[in-house]
């Protein structure tokens, strides 16, 4: 058992070459600003998949997207596409509600947790850290599937 934060920082860190990061949210954690900071300054290529905002389309009102470019501009960051998001067109809403961490395809933290102060910090939160195997592997194949078919779309701040 170990604090969400720690393990986080801990996957991160251990990026020589890819890093894949996926919350809802993000909001005022400082300490994972800095470890992906750090993790570009290492030549990590770094791709953040995060819930759009209310004003973009998505589910969250505050601009975590935004932030986190401004505090990490060197990361390549992603939303899902709004025109693949809702096929039917119905009323239902739809978000990235997904939480995970993979460095390399080969150790993976899939967590409750978003990228936020309160959940990294402070709220009991679960999560699983997966080393080698065929699950970090398969994780990242799939995340970098949906960029590739352009299911989620790469965001730049207008």
């Amino acid at each position: 058992m170990r604090n969400t934060e720690q393990v986080t920082i801990e996957v991160i860190e251990s990026a020589q070459f890819h890093l894949f990061v996926v919350s809802y949210v993000f909001y005022k954690a400082s300490s994972i600003v800095r470890a992906l900071n750090e993790a570009l300054d290492r030549g990590v290529q770094l791709k953040v998949l995060l819930e759009s905002s209310v004003e973009e389309g998505g589910s969250v009102k505050l601009d975590g997207l935004k932030s986190l470019h401004q505090a990490v501009p060197g990361g390549q960051f992603y939303i899902w596409d709004s025109s693949v998001k809702n096929p039917r067109n119905d009323n239902l809403s739809y978000s990235v509600h997904a939480k995970c961490v993979v460095a390399d395809s080969r150790l993976a933290f899939i967590t409750s947790a978003n990228l936020t102060s309160a959940a990294l910090e402070r709220n009991m939160e679960l999560g699983l850290l997966i080393r080698g195997g065929n699950v970090p592997e398969r994780l990242h194949a799939h995340l970098e599937a949906l960029a590739t078919l352009e299911v989620i779309k790469k965001w730049e701040p207008s």
